[in-house]
């Protein structure tokens, strides 16, 4: 068995890039964190993740099944009945993106307040 490669995510050609552009988008960490540790159909989480559009989340659950941190599940019923859910894999982002959602509660009045500052300054 070859050893596994070494990632350095800044490198330009370290495919680690995608993988954290992926899991950094907010519409990705929106929906891991709609998810959390339950199965959702495709309404439900539109209605969890409020201002996403279906195309967006369309194409945002369709990467997210690509890369293996989501799971899609069909039924065969009269409409098709679609869940998805977070494999092992994806949740496994659930502790990361709690501290940032942490973060944010904490700081964003910091934030919003440095704003201030620098607009004041024109």
């Amino acid at each position: 068995m070859s050893p596994l490669p070494e990632f350095d995510v800044l490198t330009i050609t370290c495919p680690s890039r995608a993988s954290l552009a992926r899991i950094t988008n907010k519409w990705t960490a929106m929906v891991v964190t709609a998810l959390g540790e339950k199965r959702l159909r495709f309404t439900e989480l539109r209605t969890a993740v409020t201002g996403i559009s279906n195309k967006v989340l369309t194409v945002t659950l369709r990467d997210l099944v690509r890369d293996g941190l989501v799971a899609r599940h069909v039924y065969e019923e009269k409409p098709p009945r679609v869940e998805y859910e977070l494999t092992e894999l994806g949740r496994t982002l659930l502790d990361p993106l709690e501290a940032l959602w942490r973060w944010a509660d904490e700081h964003t009045g910091k934030v919003l307040a440095a704003r201030e500052v620098y607009d004041a300054r024109g």
